[in-house]
């Protein structure tokens, strides 16, 4: 899996048509409602008012908007959920069991919503109905995907193994929510808020979270009022092409510096993988304990354009396996397998090397628990 993506985000124009649309659906009718457009982290991109309309109704209007990104679903299925006797549904976090938000759809991808508030809660849904209803207009931009986070988390996790110290690793996208954790067994709880803070704050402000504090130990405590800003080094931002796709905060090292000095190593990391370069600019290491962990659960150690290195574990037989531009090249680590590769049938044990070129169909028909072992994936 590539250590970045590509993603639609409503542009300028786009965020003024769902506006016009539902303010001329709104006049319409003469209604008095503030409408609210958010982006897929539920973020506010625009607003509009018609004239009179309660003082009330701007927060609301947000509030349904940012139900709709987050759940990817029109409130309204919230709300009838509540009504319906679902009263857990109140208890979803960033949810407004409201009616009246829309999300707005490209080509099956939620890339924002709208909001409306003011009059009925019918009322309210037909404009923003109206508002969803116009072309939408976007443009694309990277994102981090899973694998890059984990990239960055891991290049980051095994320099704090190798110096041995345990903090809690967060990374997040580009609206500062949470993709991947890295949290190891002696790692003070506290870290898991604090790092996910951290990256938050790179993230959103796009920037390290240190010159915030910089900020406010320098003269400015007035920076403490930045509203999700945490003022604490750690945090630094990830960035593609020159747009910021997500960052990576850590924290409960051996000092704040430390905290920094790692979160450094995860930026760079993610950053090198997000463009293909780990591989052509430096070797990567990883300490046998971050081994033994990924072990424990199985997965990739490296992931590059070329390349993969996984730590395999199986523990059942698998499906059938096909990969047209991949070389497997498998060394059995623990264990004992019975694999069938074309029409060759292999017994394999510990020190066992298999290689299976790309186009030979290949199947796990039994294995010890666990089977370990080192795939290095190759593009053939």
């Amino acid at each position: 899996m590539p250590a970045v993506r590509t993603r639609r985000i409503l542009d300028t124009a786009g965020v003024e048509a769902v506006l016009a649309a539902a303010t001329d659906a709104a006049l319409e009718q003469g209604y008095r409602v503030v409408i609210a457009v958010v982006d897929a982290s539920g973020r506010l991109l625009g607003l509009r008012r018609t004239e009179d309309a309660q003082a009330a109704s701007d927060q609301v209007a947000i509030d349904k908007a940012r139900t709709a990104a987050i759940f990817v679903r029109p409130s309204r299925e919230i709300e009838e959920q509540v009504n319906g006797g679902r009263l857990g549904g109140l208890a979803l976090h960033g949810a407004r069991a409201l009616i009246g938000g829309i999300p707005l759809v490209v080509a099956g991808e939620v890339v924002g919503a709208v909001g409306t508030s003011g009059e009925t809660t019918g009322e309210d849904e037909s404009v923003s109905i109206a508002g969803a209803a116009v072309e939408l207009s976007t443009r694309e931009v990277p994102a981090l995907s899973y694998a890059g986070a984990r990239a960055a988390a891991e290049a980051a996790a095994a320099v704090a193994v190798a110096r041995g110290v345990a903090p809690v690793i967060a990374v997040v996208d580009a609206g500062g929510d949470p993709v991947y954790l890295w949290r190891p067994d002696g790692a003070q709880v506290a870290s898991v808020g604090v790092a996910t803070d951290k990256a938050r704050t790179a993230a959103i402000f796009r920037r390290p979270s240190k010159d915030f504090e910089d900020q406010a130990s320098g003269g400015r405590p007035a920076a403490l009022h930045l509203a999700g800003a945490v003022p604490l080094q750690g945090g630094m931002p990830i960035t593609v092409d020159g747009v910021v796709v997500g960052a990576v905060g850590v924290s409960g090292a051996s000092s704040a510096d430390e905290d920094q000095e790692i979160s450094e190593v995860g930026q760079a990391a993610g950053e090198a993988a997000a463009s293909g370069e780990a591989s052509a600019q430096e070797a990567v290491f990883f300490p046998r304990q971050v081994v033994r962990e990924k072990f424990e659960t199985g997965g990739l150690l490296v992931d590059t354009a070329g390349y993969q290195v996984d730590a395999g574990r199986r523990t059942a037989p698998g499906e059938v396996e096909l990969h047209e531009h991949v070389v497997d090249i498998m060394h059995v680590v623990e264990g004992e397998a019975t694999v069938v590769a074309g029409d060759a049938t292999h017994q394999l044990g510990e020190g066992d090397v298999l290689v299976i070129p790309n186009g030979v169909p290949h199947q796990f028909v039994d294995v010890s628990e666990p089977f370990l072992y080192f795939v290095a994936k190759v593009e053939a």
